[in-house]
């Protein structure tokens, strides 16, 4: 796997294993074993095999005891059932008896970032859709980046390094969630790009749009959609390329499937194997990995002509490391 992720990382102009390791050298924390880096995600045996579940959101907090009642087949009879995300106990129990599938989809059903181990069929890094012409841009491409936390604003920052003008635009009402976390890191992925708040219903941030080479960002496509922001549409008259961040794809129900890096990678299947069991590999690794693909996709779309809606998403990106 080293070398997939040196090749990629060579693909996109960087030093892949220092993105890929570059909050833990930060940060000080990395995984131990079938616990993520940052404590939020686990891998779990389940009858059938493997799982990992994260818990990184207040809000998958509040959804576990319906998770696990549907687990267990019936209401538990424990009212607390989990009071933190340090009581795995009750998660690891309820999923031990059931099958991978069939608990990773009642998650899914309510929100959850969860994944079955190696559920992922590697293929491709990315997936274009031509949406029309243009001529190959030779100039250095502007950039509006309505991502947060780590794939997307990485990729923004490898484009920065090459050249690119970045604007990297948050929401007036919910902040990259990256700022809630190591200041040092943030920094680290955003110095040097321009920082604006939006506030995103409103007309400034379609003028934005309208005014970049390149949109990137990392939403679920219902969101932008219950803006009124179609990607293609934007993409006919406007960018030349919208790179779309997801943790599973924009396309069928995966388009609402929820993810982060550690469980992302873990259905792509991209884990190391000790005695037999499964541990993490790297500290959300799908993240950087995505980030440096991410920036790869855009560079050979702009060099190529043409108006593109490109699907780079976190699962697919683990599956094509791991197959290499």
């Amino acid at each position: 796997m080293l070398a997939a992720i040196r090749r990629l990382g060579a693909a996109a102009g960087v030093d892949a294993l220092a993105c890929v390791g570059e909050r833990a050298a930060i940060t000080g924390q990395r995984p131990g074993g079938r616990i993520s880096a940052g404590g939020t995600c686990r891998l779990l045996r389940a009858a059938d095999g493997w799982m990992a579940v994260s818990l990184a959101r207040e809000d998958d907090l509040d959804l576990l005891p319906a998770w696990l009642d549907g687990c267990r087949g019936n209401k538990s009879r424990n009212p607390r059932l989990i009071a933190s995300a340090n009581d795995w106990e009750a998660v690891a129990g309820a999923v031990e008896g059931r099958r991978a599938a069939e608990v990773v989809a009642r998650g899914r059903l309510l929100g959850l970032p969860v994944a079955v181990l190696g559920e992922r069929a590697p293929a491709g890094l990315y997936r274009s859709e031509r949406l029309g012409d243009a001529p190959p841009l030779t100039r250095p491409p502007r950039v509006v980046d309505l991502s947060s936390l780590w794939a997307g604003p990485l990729c923004s920052r490898i484009l920065l390094q090459h050249g690119a003008t970045v604007v990297k635009v948050e929401s007036a009402t919910r902040p990259d969630g990256a700022r809630r976390g190591t200041p040092a890191f943030f920094e680290a992925l955003n110095a040097g790009k321009e920082l604006v708040t939006v506030d995103f219903p409103s007309g400034e941030l379609r003028h934005l749009l309208q005014s970049a080479d390149v949109v990137v960002e990392g939403s679920r496509p219902r969101a932008l959609e219950q803006l009124g922001i179609d990607a293609a549409a934007v993409v006919a008259g406007g960018p030349r390329l919208w790179l779309s961040i997801t943790g599973h794809g924009r396309t069928g129900p995966q388009r609402d499937w929820v993810a982060f890096g550690d469980d992302a990678a873990v259905a792509g299947g991209l884990v190391e194997w000790h005695s037999g069991e499964p541990a993490f590999y790297g500290d959300a690794v799908a993240d950087p990995l995505t980030g440096m693909a991410g920036a790869v996709a855009v560079t050979e779309a702009l060099a190529s002509g043409g108006r593109w809606l490109v699907d780079c998403n976190l699962a697919g990106v683990a599956a094509h490391v791991a197959a290499a």
